[in-house]
C-alpha cells in the first residue's frame, strides 16, 4: 500500500475502496501491521534513525486507521442492509479526530 498524499486521503491499494472488499482491506492492514514490524526491526539494526522511523510509523499507522475506519463502515452498511461498496476512505484528518 503506498502512503499518502498531501490531501491526506489513502494512497495505493486502499484508493480503490470502492472496489475493495472487506477481504483486500483485510490484507491491507495484514501488510501494513508487516510494514510497521519491519521499520521497528530496521531501526533496531541502525538502518533508519529514529525521526524517519517516526515519520515513517506515523504515515503506517494513519493508513491503518483508515483501513480499520473503512472497514468498519462497510460493516456497518451490511449490517442496516446497505450496500457496503458505498463506503469510502474518510480523510487522515477526519479519521485522526475520533474519539476511541
Amino acid at each position: 500500500m503506498a502512503v499518502h498524499g498531501q490531501d491526506g486521503k489513502m494512497g495505493g491499494a486502499a484508493r480503490k475502496d470502492e472496489r475493495m472488499d472487506d477481504k483486500d482491506i483485510l490484507t491491507s492492514i495484514d501488510d501494513l501491521m508487516q510494514t510497521e514490524h519491519d521499520l521497528r526491526a530496521r531501526l533496531a539494526a541502525g538502518q533508519l534513525t529514529s525521526d524517519e522511523e517516526h515519520q515513517q510509523l506515523r504515515a503506517t499507522e494513519e493508513q491503518l486507521d483508515q483501513c480499520w475506519d473503512l472497514l468498519r463502515q462497510r460493516r456497518a452498511r451490511r449490517e442496516f442492509g446497505e450496500d457496503p461498496g458505498g463506503s469510502a476512505a474518510r480523510p487522515v484528518s477526519e479519521v485522526e479526530e475520533y474519539l476511541q
